[in-house]
């Protein structure tokens, strides 16, 4: 342990030790025999060796305590609690299989304490009590769980793990909603809209995306929630084509670096525009730079047999990843998107100003067509305009919006529903309430 805590300091990155303890062990003894307790003892402790890689340690420092030592974790307090959770997930759904002794099948459960260690200087002993009495924690909690020490770090996961059981809550109970955001040509014309995922709480309301989007695409949520989006907007297309109003309208998904990657992804987008019966040149699919820090031969390969399909291709948020020219010009796109942080402030920033001009510059010597996000102001609109970008998308036009007021969405400022108007300057939950009521 001083080992491991001198070279976490010296690194930088984190560290945990795991306090591990039976929970009723002394009833065991007391019911079949110290001899029977001594191998459910050797089982846990060959179920821990099996949780953990080889670089890290399993000890037993008595009775029926044992502490494992993660070391080498990411540099970031927040990446390597994370990281010690799971293991410590991965530890109490090992240990509470069951244990087979001579004549009696065994049920235990087992509480965890946590503490981190990381480049703050601290001393073998302190750490261990700190992970013992995280490990009273978890016992008062009601065993069979695990707590970390410091309070702030254990209230950060317990919010996640509550809020990724509503997610999944809410794929059961079909809770989520796509909400479509317009965009629009120089003239103001509505040309498509992009699909957005809602998160309609039945107690809370609508969700912040910022809130739960980025937890949906750590975890394999992404897969089902990004297949029910594309098959919403499918549907939509399809819908809209018998509309000659709405027949032009184009819709973009946003498809993140998992979705992508998904070996059945290129196969479930084909199916999805063929259940739903929408042409596929009305689909523009929205990748992010993300996707081309691995196997950008693969990426390019899936993106073709979409592309000859008809579908085509925005790479959403240019200019804030990893993409290189040499790999641009190599992409089947169709658009670049210039990301709404260089538009926020490019009437004051000049490096913004700069940036947004040469992608459409670059976005012309290339082919492609380009779409600001973002646009709040006429004055933004206008400056864009003048650096050749005529396609946008931002609250200057319209919110986020149910199907039901893009479709009457007037001026790019008003919309009707069934002959009341509302402005569009209402916020996404006072809309939703608004047209709840209405129904």
């Amino acid at each position: 342990m001083q080992h491991a805590l001198t070279a976490s300091s010296r690194t930088g990155r984190g560290g945990a030790l795991l306090f591990v303890d039976l929970d009723n062990f002394k009833s065991l003894n007391d019911i079949v025999g110290r001899d029977q307790g001594d191998l459910v003892l050797l089982q846990v402790a060959q179920r821990l060796a099996g949780c953990v890689r080889a670089s890290d340690t399993v000890s037993r420092p008595g009775s029926d305590e044992f502490v494992v030592m993660l070391e080498d974790l990411s540099e970031g307090a927040q990446e390597a609690a994370t990281q010690a959770e799971m293991v410590g997930e991965k530890i109490l759904a090992a240990l509470s299989q069951v244990y087979q002794l001579a004549s009696y099948a065994h049920h235990c459960t087992v509480s965890i304490g946590i503490a981190l260690f990381g480049d703050r200087q601290e001393g073998v002993d302190e750490l261990l009590q700190r992970a013992e009495s995280a490990m009273h924690h978890a016992k008062g909690a009601g065993r069979n769980t695990l707590r970390f020490f410091d309070p702030s770090m254990q209230a950060v996961i317990t919010a996640r793990a509550a809020l990724e059981a509503g997610l999944r809550e809410a794929v059961q109970r079909e809770q989520f909603l796509v909400y479509y955001q317009a965009q629009v040509d120089s003239s103001g014309r509505v040309t498509g809209a992009e699909a957005l995922l809602r998160w309609f709480h039945p107690e809370r309301g609508l969700v912040s995306p910022a809130e739960f989007i980025p937890l949906v695409e750590e975890t394999r949520l992404i897969l089902p929630i990004g297949q029910w989006v594309l098959d919403t907007a499918c549907e939509r297309l399809a819908a809209w084509a018998d509309q000659p109003a709405l027949a032009h309208l184009t819709i973009a998904v946003n498809v993140s670096a998992r979705q992508f990657h998904d070996e059945g992804f290129v196969d479930q987008v084909l199916a999805a525009l063929a259940r739903s019966g929408a042409r596929p040149q009305r689909l523009k699919l929205e990748l992010t730079e993300s996707l081309l820090v691995d196997d950008v031969d693969q990426v390019i390969a899936k993106m073709s047999v979409l592309k000859a399909k008809g579908v085509d291709f925005s790479l959403d948020d240019f200019g804030t990843g990893y993409s290189s020219l040499s790999y641009l010009k190599r992409l089947p796109l169709d658009q670049l998107k210039i990301d709404q942080s260089f538009i926020r402030n490019i009437l004051t920033d000049t490096n913004d100003a700069a940036i947004a001009r040469m992608v459409v510059v670059l976005a012309e010597s290339l082919g492609l067509a380009v779409i600001a996000e973002g646009v709040e102001t006429e004055a933004q609109r206008d400056f864009l305009a003048s650096q050749g970008c005529h396609a946008y998308q931002g609250y200057l036009f319209s919110r986020p919006l149910p199907v039901e007021g893009l479709r009457r969405l007037r001026n790019g400022r008003e919309y009707v529903w069934d002959g009341c108007w509302a402005r569009a300057e209402m916020n996404s939950q006072t809309l939703s309430r608004w047209i709840c009521r209405a129904r």
